[in-house]
């Protein structure tokens, strides 16, 4: 465990860089979604069409994609190392899946974008296959009242888009690095976050969100995690307006006081609180209470 003095020359060192790197990181995932939303169509066959007349912009976007995920790591790592120099509870052990996550998302990306290209030429090039019938596809429109009647010819096409998609070579690796990472990125979260705030890092708020926010990635919402760490880049490049938690500049733990400490401490702090016994006030006193009505006995 980190000494505070040689914390703080650490955090004084890098908190700006990582400040930097956690909001572009977060702009280049932003970026990654913007680039490919005005893809797709109605359908998968659609879907892949666009996919096939725009490659150049998946591979872009899955490239913007895997450096957001990588930037991240500073952020992740950086939380770490605050919060084990001022938590010996912490387990070192765990900093490696911590680095592999951000990590294991960026090469998902990556996969996932040859293999829509691979799955688009295919489908395009028309080696995909598909087991849906005619009468299949005309008993699913049916079904969903389509009168259209292209209908059971748009739903054989969108059978062979899915079949080009899931026969995609690196579709089941993709996914793989995509699950690992989602799980990793959840408990780097999860576990950072909970020291962090133990420690006096992060706020109850910010805390209970960031570990809120893991569970979420393990569901593959790792989008909405992006709020905090926004938050986080502002924290650690001191651009709050309120500054940051005292623990940061002690190098030391400073546990927030629970409620019950906080409603301690705030009793006889009230300046309109006065200690002494009551007097009363000259012609101020209370009239003595009445005489109680007496009851009447009954005659026989």
């Amino acid at each position: 465990m980190a000494t505070p003095k040689e914390a703080l020359d650490f955090e004084a060192r890098w908190a700006k860089k990582v400040a930097i790197a956690t909001l572009l990181g977060v702009g280049l995932l932003i970026a990654s979604v913007f680039a490919v939303s005005s893809l797709g169509g109605g359908g998968e066959a659609e879907s892949l069409r666009s996919v096939h007349d725009h490659a150049s912009t998946v591979t872009i976007s899955s490239i913007l994609q895997a450096v957001g995920f990588a930037l991240l790591l500073a952020p992740l790592v950086f939380l770490f190392k605050a919060a084990a120099a001022r938590s010996p509870k912490m387990r070192q052990q765990f900093l490696p899946l911590v680095i592999a996550a951000p990590l294991a998302l960026g090469v998902a990306a990556v996969l996932n974008g040859v293999a829509a290209n691979e799955a688009a030429q295919n489908f395009v090039d028309g080696k995909a296959t598909t087991a849906m019938t005619q009468k299949e596809a005309v008993k699913e429109c049916r079904e969903e009242k389509d009168k259209d009647a292209g209908c059971p010819a748009t739903k054989i096409e969108d059978d062979k888009a899915k079949s080009a998609i899931d026969d995609a070579s690196l579709r089941s690796v993709s996914e793989g690095f995509r699950l690992g990472g989602s799980l990793g990125l959840a408990f780097a979260l999860l576990y950072g976050c909970l020291f962090a705030m133990r420690a006096g890092l992060l706020s109850r708020f910010w805390g209970s969100l960031g570990m809120a926010l893991g569970v979420a990635c393990v569901l593959g919402l790792y989008q909405f995690s992006l709020i905090w760490f926004v938050y986080f880049g502002l924290l650690a490049g001191s651009w709050l307006p309120r500054g940051r938690p005292p623990a940061w500049e002690t190098g030391e733990a400073i546990p927030w006081p629970t409620p019950g400490e906080q409603a301690a401490s705030g009793i006889g702090s009230d300046p309109e609180v006065i200690d002494g016994e009551a007097e009363e006030e000259p012609g101020e006193r209370p009239d003595p209470p009445s005489d109680p009505p007496r009851k009447r006995k009954k005659r026989d």
